[in-house]
């Protein structure tokens, strides 16, 4: 069975990509409690740990942990349950992106959202046999190579893509870095997640660019900006993702705006299946 570990969960981005993927998700770990009842209505009977510094592994060592609305610990669980939880194919995490993005104050490892060492520790413990971290652009000149040297201390073969939400059609282009590893003590294989990243991508129509740049296919030059009669793209196109007067509307935009697009998740784990079963 491939079996998935969720930190940084948000609303269930990497856990869906991963139920079409054929993953199997075990736990999650998530803070937020309104991202927390999505979780539980989109997943029921996968627990949740509240706080990634309380995360133990095994699981049978977790202090506190939350399975659908009740409290457990290690003492009611059973031996086919802990079983299942000892088992880690694929951990995934957005770790925060607050202290690389050019939207803050970039104030990196001085951020008390600086969360990085937190997902490596459950890394270093969990031992999965791939993992997928995702963030902003910005960490690219600020934190990733760190990032790719904790994982290799710890004998992971590293890759790392700039896969916009373009590439699988979105209308904006919210590039993302996904740092992908490997530990080299398991299967052997090539991945395909390199060939599918690079495409990035690939096509000429507009879309929203949340960096200030012009918008894919609009070319260069005030004369092309006002013969279209417009300057740059705003920051998100106006698709009506949430309707006015819905109750949790700032939750729902707040936890929009933090999650990942589960489409290109989809592809790497797909490419990871392959290589696996």
């Amino acid at each position: 069975m491939l079996t998935h570990i969720d930190l940084f969960s948000g609303i269930g981005g990497f856990a869906l990509a991963a139920e079409w993927a054929g993953f199997e998700t075990v736990v999650f770990c998530e803070k937020d409690e309104y991202c927390q009842k999505v979780l539980r209505k989109r997943f029921p009977g996968v627990p949740i740990v509240p706080e990634i510094r309380d995360f133990r592994w095994p699981m049978a060592d977790t202090k506190f942990i939350r399975w659908g609305e009740r409290e457990h610990t290690s003492t009611n669980r059973d031996e086919k349950e802990i079983a299942l939880l000892c088992q880690a194919t694929l951990l995934t995490g957005g770790f925060p992106c607050q202290p690389f993005s050019v939207a803050g104050k970039r104030r990196g490892k001085e951020d008390d959202r600086y969360l990085w060492p937190e997902m490596f520790a459950v890394i270093s413990q969990v031992r999965p046999t791939w993992v997928i971290a995702e963030n902003v652009a910005g960490i690219i000149k600020m934190e990733l190579d760190n990032c790719l040297s904790d994982l290799e201390s710890e004998g992971y073969e590293t890759e790392t893509f700039t896969i916009p939400a373009c590439a699988v059609d979105a209308k904006h282009q919210r590039k993302r870095v996904w740092i992908v590893a490997y530990d080299k003590g398991g299967k052997s294989g090539e991945s395909e997640a390199r060939n599918r990243g690079e495409s990035a991508c690939g096509r000429s129509q507009d879309v929203a660019d949340t960096e200030g740049i012009l918008p894919q296919g609009f070319g260069n030059g005030q004369e092309q900006r006002e013969s279209r009669g417009e300057g740059r793209w705003p920051v998100e196109p106006d698709v009506g993702r949430v309707a006015h007067g819905v109750p949790s509307r700032v939750d729902r935009l707040k936890c929009l705006g933090n999650a990942i697009v589960p489409q290109v998740a989809y592809e790497i784990m797909r490419a990871i299946k392959e290589i696996e079963v």
